[in-house]
């Protein structure tokens, strides 16, 4: 069978993340430029490497101020490492709609193994005669482990900003 490739639709995708503020409440950002390319045997996506990656620049969380710092040294440090890049090891299949997909993502000079649930919400045809296909993905990482280490504590003792990073993703791909 041969190779299909898939290119991401980034005006029907999106990149998001959450993160807790003094443990009562979450901030949410986004990636507003990214790619990924996927390669399937045929339309089999439990065969599929892909790529992704994000410009570290173009972070978003509705606050100018908070974004300068998230791209500053103590978080991302986007000058000396613009880009964060995951890329496939395996997609495992648990269900129709269910897989695990496992990878290693790459964060400021960091590179670790990650795995994210994906739900696959199918194939079909646009009006323009493109084969798409969608997906819905979710997972949690620990900002720690890739070196982004920045902590305060509240005059009470609290955590400004927690650790652990929830990871939304629904993206959609087209059939190059």
């Amino acid at each position: 069978m041969s190779t299909t490739k898939w290119g991401i639709d980034p005006m029907h995708s999106e990149v998001t993340f959450k993160v807790k503020h003094m443990m009562i409440s979450s901030v949410s950002g986004n990636f507003t430029k990214f790619d990924s390319a996927v390669e399937t045997t045929g339309d089999d996506f439990t065969t599929a490497r892909i790529d992704f990656s994000a410009d570290v620049n173009s972070i978003s969380t509705n606050n100018e101020q908070r974004d300068g710092h998230l791209k500053a040294g103590d978080f991302f440090d986007a000058e000396n490492h613009p880009k964060l890049t995951f890329t496939s090891t395996k997609m495992e299949k648990k269900t129709d709609e269910e897989y695990k997909l496992h990878g290693n993502l790459s964060l400021r000079g960091v590179t670790k193994p990650i795995v994210l649930d994906v739900e696959f919400g199918g194939i079909a045809k646009d009006a323009y005669g493109n084969t798409r296909a969608g997906f819905s993905l979710a997972g949690k990482i620990n900002r720690k482990d890739f070196g982004i280490s920045f902590g305060m504590v509240t005059e009470t003792g609290g955590i400004v900003v927690g650790d652990e990073v929830k990871l939304n993703m629904h993206v959609q791909y087209i059939k190059q």
